[in-house]
């Protein structure tokens, strides 16, 4: 292989290195679930505590009237009914106009200054094209980061929407991190069919909520500061309706111009099957790991924090895939880092 242009070097290959892997930006958190399962409940409880404070709230309501948007109003100083339709379909386009207007207030003074925007999305959405959005609008990614995705689900009804609803099964596939509602309202059976069925789609981090309050923590940090995320388990989890999640680690740092032909190769080829791929790098060139996050065809621009965020110095990615299995993902990785 021939030599890197950048080795022996210091300086960034992607530019300023950063402590966070979102920046200066305002980071967004979207709070996703099936209909039900206690969204609302669960941001209320959040922005009535100090750790919440500071959060605006875009509300998108699948309805004519904005139920959820008036509960919350009165915890959040901005609130914002995004539409009635559903942030999958039309009402996507106003999700960017909305986070811009919002930013522009904010700047102006013409609502209270904000330090984070929540999201609650419709029950029916499909929470892909909101991940696509962050990822392919380059405007809207110089304001918000889009720092995690949130599943809510209850323990009564969740398991059997998982079965039968493909929308309940894809924000649980995507999630970030996994929020376990009415606990106390379901028994020892039920809690446990919908563990089994929450494994069988995801790995990520669960906990459950005491109605509706939970560790601010859990919803608010940066997943790539936490150790458990991300690529915390190699295990495939491949589901009866064709979802597949898996984990890959590589020991060794990579060639930043390997991973490129790698993941360019996968976004031409598989790029709609390619529901999210997210993780940390270790690339030769680079000092830190560097965060990557792609959703089907696009991908946000790569960072390079500062340090790791734990003693774990390899590679992992996250893939969230429709239909595609580990194993030909593993070989073009190997392929194509043996031509680099």
């Amino acid at each position: 292989m021939p030599p890197s242009p950048f080795a022996g070097r210091d300086a960034p290959l992607f530019g300023r290195r950063q402590r966070r892997a979102r920046g200066p930006r305002l980071p967004v958190i979207v709070v996703t679930g099936f209909l039900g399962s206690g969204k609302t409940t669960v941001i209320r409880a959040l922005i009535d505590r100090p750790e919440g404070a500071g959060t605006a709230i875009v509300v998108n309501e699948f309805g004519e009237i904005g139920i959820d948007q008036a509960l919350l109003r009165t915890s959040s100083d901005a609130t914002v009914l995004l539409g009635q339709g559903c942030l999958c379909c039309e009402v996507r386009s106003d999700l960017q106009e909305t986070l811009r207007a919002l930013f522009i207030d904010r700047s102006r003074g013409a609502v209270p200054s904000f330090a984070r925007v929540i999201i609650e999305t419709s029950g029916l959405a499909d929470p892909g094209p909101v991940l696509q959005t962050f990822a392919s609008d380059r405007a809207l990614a110089g304001e918000f980061h889009l720092q995690a995705l949130v599943t809510v689900i209850d323990a009564v009804t969740g398991a059997a929407n998982l079965a039968r609803m493909p929308e309940a099964r894809k924000q649980v596939a995507l999630a970030d991190r996994i929020v376990v509602t009415k606990t106390d309202l379901a028994d020892r059976a039920q809690i446990e069919a919908l563990l089994a069925a929450i494994a069988q789609l995801s790995t990520a981090p669960r906990r459950r909520a005491e109605n509706g309050a939970i560790d601010p923590a859990f919803l608010l940090d940066d997943p790539f500061e936490r150790a458990e995320m991300p690529g915390h388990s190699e295990e495939v989890h491949e589901h009866t309706h064709d979802l597949v999640s898996f984990s890959l680690v590589f020991a060794a740092p990579l060639p930043w111009r390997a991973f490129e032909q790698a993941m360019a190769m996968l976004t031409a080829l598989r790029g709609a099957d390619l529901l999210r791929v997210k993780g940390l790098v270790a690339i030769r060139e680079c000092r830190g790991p560097v965060v990557v996050h792609y959703v089907q065809h696009v991908g946000h621009p790569p960072v390079e924090l500062n340090e790791w965020p734990d003693a774990d110095r390899r590679s992992r990615l996250v893939f969230i895939t429709r239909g595609l299995a580990r194993a030909p993902v593993e070989q073009l990785f190997a392929a194509v880092a043996a031509l680099a």
